[in-house]
């Protein structure tokens, strides 16, 4: 996966005081995406995260961080941050949207009422122990 982005090269001319700015073209090779929800107590988000990936962390690389790989290259980062904690926003576009809010309640975890919205895609939002809000997405595509 690539992400495009504008870079800005000062070329000088004869005056040493002007300069001449330059549009370029800097593709840039992403690895990985890693999203990352600010939490208060990293043990209640461990366990309601897991409950709402249906796993166990994939990784604990640190004692204020866990992280679960959602893709092959997608990762969800559950962080400490006090002062950040409940502003993060977290979008899930799945297969089946149906099938994943009646797997979160069976798992405990209550998700709002699928509301169909613009161009057939449903939406289905949910908030962690924090108030970061999770929604579920139905229909998503890449090109409206």
């Amino acid at each position: 996966m690539t992400s495009g982005m504008s870079s800005s090269r000062y070329l000088c001319g004869t005056d040493p005081h002007a300069a001449t700015v330059l549009d370029e073209r800097i593709d840039m090779t992403i690895a990985h995406l890693l999203a990352v929800v600010p939490v208060r107590d990293i043990d209640i988000a461990n366990d309601w995260y897991g409950k709402l990936f249906g796993r166990p962390a994939t990784n604990n690389p640190m004692p204020s961080l866990v992280e679960w790989q959602v893709v092959d290259n997608g990762w969800v980062q559950v962080s400490v941050d006090t002062e950040r904690a409940g502003s993060g926003l977290l979008n899930l576009a799945v297969d089946d949207i149906d099938a994943h809010v009646a797997e979160l309640a069976a798992r405990g975890l209550t998700a709002g009422e699928i509301q169909t919205v613009t161009k057939g895609v449903q939406l289905s939002a949910i908030t962690d122990p924090d108030g970061n809000t999770i929604t579920v997405i139905g229909g998503f595509r890449e090109t409206y």
